[in-house]
């Protein structure tokens, strides 16, 4: 019943697509036009990605609120969460490398993904804890909500061609 961990495994989600998205343009990297379009529809993928979990935490996150829906507590989510915050900055670093190692704003935007998955963790664990250990079953949906605007900006930024090493 929690918004942010299912917001968090949606994400997950967005990760595999964007990683398939990147695999498939790595195979595809013949020549420098298809490479620069590749890049482009790559780029959109991961826009449309992050768009699309925006759209979803939002409309679950405000349902949450109006019928007051109590999450349950999750101690494999806090453990899984936790884990995530010291995992994802190592991968987030890593993909950075490897962008700049080949020039690519794709695996850049999808650096980025991974940066916000970070901060998913970090908002999931928050919400998690305060519901298991304090009740407080509104933040919850409302940890969630405050991921929106962030979610909503690189899913406009990635439609728009540009990612943070722009």
């Amino acid at each position: 019943g929690s918004i942010a961990l299912v917001g968090f495994g949606f994400d997950s989600l967005i990760e595999v697509t964007s990683g398939a998205a990147l695999v498939w343009r790595l195979h595809s990297d013949a020549d420098e036009s298809r490479r620069e379009h590749l890049e482009a529809i790559t780029l959109r993928i991961v826009g449309v990605c992050f768009l699309l979990l925006a759209a979803y935490v939002s409309y679950d996150s405000i349902k949450s609120l109006i019928w007051r829906e109590h999450p349950r507590e999750s101690i494999p989510g806090i453990v899984l969460a936790i884990a995530s915050l010291i995992v994802m900055p190592l991968l987030v670093r890593a993909k950075r490398k490897v962008a700049r190692g080949i020039n690519s704003a794709a695996f850049m935007a999808d650096s980025k993904q991974t940066e916000l998955c970070t901060y998913l963790s970090a908002i999931l664990v928050g919400g998690l804890l305060l519901n298991a250990f304090l009740g407080w079953w509104w933040a919850d949906p409302v940890a969630a909500l405050i991921m929106v605007p962030i979610i909503v900006k690189e899913g406009i930024e990635g439609l728009r061609g540009e990612t943070c090493c722009h």
